[in-house]
């Protein structure tokens, strides 16, 4: 197999950038590819623009007729373009996107050939689920899933098809999918948001959560990943010694972008432009090979769509640049993972971010508001946003000195904070008129002026304000944006309505004035949400102790962090927010534990083949070489021989102690899989992976890698992280 990995590097440097050609301005190519406002305003008559509007906005329902109005409109457009196909494209548990391909032809009674797509077609589609994660929701043999139109989100073609963004239900009504819990999340905080927006602004209507990810990823060429079993199988490197030179001299980080990975970037960019992704930021991240891509904010629902279809266009664009995409957490050990940041605020109809600060006392007692409520959200639900963000891969990365730890903390900066600490002392009840007016010219009035010089330094931080909206980092490079954004809308939702009740309830019984009673209610939840913030060193051993002492969770692994899904708080919450029944949320849990078992149970199995079939034949010939060598020595020089051995001998004890012990540990992890393969309780099976089998991989992982320090290069059959991380 050495000889494989020698023809991928050989195979490797024969690459050179490819050409890529692009016509005409980004402004003019965005939403090419897209059935937008601008292209409904061509194709669709005055009623059925209005009916689509009228359900993007305020979720109206779209009548048959209209329906059966936009179909031949989708259909017309997309002819044009080239489409033969049309497809439901919808998010199914499995954290990546689904799509069944119908096309347009048909034939009619009298054997005439015709395009068709109608009204039945566009809303509804009726796929056979049987395969796709399901929790229990329905029977294997129930096979019935129906995906159902969502116009919030633009339909598009991608190639040759007509993609259709759609939820995905069981036929008793159950989510099967990311996508409706998600939609229903931002209904709730919609309404909740914009009821609380009306204290400040009567003409606001309608508010928008907002969602700016950050897309980091690994991008290696394709013949030397092709070379790696592990790779192939699970997306990292399951052993493998870390290169002499990594991250360390901080060259790669902001550096000049390579020839092959420009062109790989500007043929993704062009591909993301026409398909209405509004990307705008592209560079080298901190480790060799990593890069990261972002967008403009766009509405939550339809950034999380973009994210999905992005992956997707990378893995496309990539194979047609000899590249593979990485989009695992933490694919080489020794040196940065990846994640993918979700930068979160509220946005109004009027066109005003309420997590920034404006120009009167009154625009910044909105900010405040917001800010203080979220604060207040997350302080009540960290475990539960915390479960949001686990998998088996992104285990690898959080605390692990790169990431957010696994401890949900705030950070604010001292500046805000004084301003909290200000507004903590406000007194209880009416305020004088001197209070008042020290509230509002010299506290919230002054906010715009100490935040020019607050921009976040703390990268440790789980969840920071980062001057106007929060940064949630915490979340997983393939992690599917919707389960957090599921989450944080959901909790920011029940927390706003609760501080309107409380609010209302001041201003009804005790005649406060609408400023003095938000005050009031401001005033106790930055008393009891004081806990979750904190500014220092999120890895040190000293956060984890006060962690402790502040009684937050320090859920590190997966099973531990998704217990909380079915607590009585949790499932109360997604119940009283019309997000997820109790039937939805178990479904999730058990899902997810499936998912984690899952992988570690094929990353056993692509360990366990990589030690017998690559690491330990390897060792043996090159040991059986070592041993010829010895005996030739023998042969020539007698009972002095070893004298002249001393360094082979060694590395032959050496290789024989690593081979012993290598075996010893596969063989006992293998043992472990087994015992845990038969428990039928996939809570308990999920904890026997975790605290019986994974346990064993560093341990397999550092005997291979002893093993490749002592293997000549020559005779190593896998390719190396100097290759795999180095060449460009």
């Amino acid at each position: 197999m050495s000889k494989l990995r020698f023809e991928a590097i050989i195979e490797s440097q024969k690459r050179i950038p490819l050409p890529i050609e692009e016509n005409g301005r980004r402004s003019e190519l965005f939403a090419a590819n897209v059935f937008n406002e601008e292209k409904m305003l061509q194709y669709l008559t005055k009623d059925a623009l209005e009916s689509v509007k009228g359900a993007i906005v305020s979720g109206t329902k779209i009548q048959r007729k209209i329906a059966d109005q936009v179909a031949e409109a989708m259909k017309g457009w997309a002819i044009g373009k080239g489409a033969t196909h049309y497809t439901h494209w919808f998010q199914p548990l499995t954290g990546s996107t689904a799509e069944k391909h119908d096309a347009f032809f048909d034939l009619l009674p009298d054997g005439k050939a015709l395009e068709k797509f109608g009204g039945g077609q566009l809303v509804q589609q009726e796929p056979d689920a049987s395969s796709f994660p399901h929790g229990g929701i329905r029977n294997t043999f129930e096979a019935r899933g129906y995906t159902a139109w969502d116009p919030t989100s633009p339909a598009f073609i991608y190639g040759t098809t007509l993609c259709i963004p759609t939820i995905f239900v069981a036929y008793t009504g159950e989510a099967l999918d990311n996508k409706a819990p998600l939609l229903r999340a931002l209904h709730a905080v919609d309404d909740a948001a914009t009821a609380v927006a009306k204290y400040f602004d009567k003409n606001v209507s309608k508010v928008n959560a907002t969602l700016g990810w950050e897309q980091e990823y690994f991008l290696i060429d394709k013949s030397l990943a092709m070379s790696r079993p592990d790779i192939v199988l699970t997306g990292r490197t399951l052993i493998g010694q870390t290169a002499a030179k990594g991250q360390q001299l901080d060259d790669h980080y902001f550096g000049v972008i390579p020839g092959r990975v420009l062109s790989f970037m500007r043929h993704l960019e062009v591909e993301c432009t026409q398909l209405g992704i509004p990307v705008k930021t592209r560079h080298n991240e901190v480790a060799p090979n990593q890069f990261e891509l972002a967008p403009i904010f766009e509405e939550a629902n339809l950034a999380v769509d973009h994210n999905l279809l992005l992956m997707d266009v990378m893995d496309k664009v990539a194979k047609k640049h000899n590249m593979k995409v990485l989009f695992h957490e933490k694919p080489f050990a020794g040196i940065n993972g990846s994640g993918k940041h979700n930068n979160w605020s509220l946005a109004t109809d009027t066109g005003v971010n309420l997590l920034s600060p404006g120009s009167t006392p009154m625009k910044n007692l909105q900010f405040l508001t917001f800010f203080v409520n979220t604060i207040k959200a997350v302080d009540s639900y960290e475990e539960l946003l915390r479960s949001s963000i686990a998998s088996a891969s992104n285990d690898h990365r959080l605390g692990a000195n790169e990431a957010p730890p696994a401890i949900f903390s705030i950070f604010i900066g001292k500046q805000l904070g004084s301003v909290l600490d200000e507004l903590e002392g406000v007194s209880k009840g009416k305020l004088s008129p001197e209070e008042k007016t020290e509230l509002k010219l010299n506290v919230v009035g002054k906010i715009p002026e100490i935040m020019l010089d607050n921009t976040d330094r703390n990268r440790t931080s789980p969840f920071a304000f980062t001057g106007n909206k929060f940064e949630m980092r915490g979340v997983g490079s393939k992690t599917n944006c919707a389960k957090p954004m599921t989450v944080l809308n959901t909790i920011v939702a029940k927390q706003l309505r609760d501080f309107k009740i409380e609010v209302d309830s001041l201003i009804d019984k005790k005649n406060l004035k609408k400023d003095e009673a938000i005050f009031n209610v401001l005033r106790e939840y930055i008393k009891t949400s004081k806990r979750i913030r904190f500014d220092g060193d999120g890895y040190s051993q000293e956060w984890e102790k006060e962690a402790k002492k502040r009684k937050l969770s320090n859920n590190k692994s997966t099973p531990d962090a998704i217990q909380v899904l079915t607590s009585k708080e949790s499932l109360e919450l997604f119940d009283s927010m019309n997000v997820m029944s109790g039937v939805e949320v178990k479904a999730r849990q058990e899902i997810e534990l499936d998912s984690y078992i899952m992988h570690l149970q094929i990353e056993g199995r692509v360990l366990n083949e990589m030690v017998y079939g690559y690491v330990i034949p390897a060792a043996i010939e090159y040991q059986n070489i070592l041993i010829a060598n010895v005996g030739g020595l023998k042969g020539i020089y007698g009972a002095d021989y070893k004298k002249m051995c001393e360094s082979q001998l060694a590395i032959i004890e050496g290789v024989a102690e690593h081979i012993a012990a290598l075996k010893s540990k596969t063989d006992a992890m293998v043992n472990e899989r087994k015992k845990a393969n038969v428990i039928s309780d996939s809570n308990k099976k999920a904890y026997a992976y975790c605290d019986k089998v994974r346990p064993y991989f560093e341990g397999i992982r550092y005997h291979c890698d002893k093993l490749e320090r002592l293997v000549s290069d020559k005779h190593w059959p896998l390719t190396k992280y100097r290759e795999l991380l180095f060449v460009k």
